[in-house]
């Protein structure tokens, strides 16, 4: 499957550059870049969905403090 997608002559040019740098082909570092930010993204994801679990896991086992202690701790 073919995808087009349209660059802004400045993001452009940056891919260029860094194929040029590279000596590899545009098309090849342009899937290299995003393969690696969707990784990336995913991983993210997947870890915010951990601390966001983890918080919870703590309020039910009632592992938290008021906000006014939270707000004081932070004040000092």
């Amino acid at each position: 499957m073919t995808i087009v997608i349209s660059l802004s002559p400045e993001v452009e040019a940056r891919l260029r550059e860094k194929a040029a740098r590279q000596g590899q082909d545009v098309s090849l570092v342009a899937a290299e870049l995003l393969s690696s930010i969707l990784e990336w993204e995913a991983q993210d994801s997947e870890e915010a969905i951990e601390v966001i679990q983890h918080g919870l896991d703590d309020f039910e086992a009632g592992r938290f403090r008021s906000f006014h202690k939270f707000a004081e701790e932070q004040r000092r």
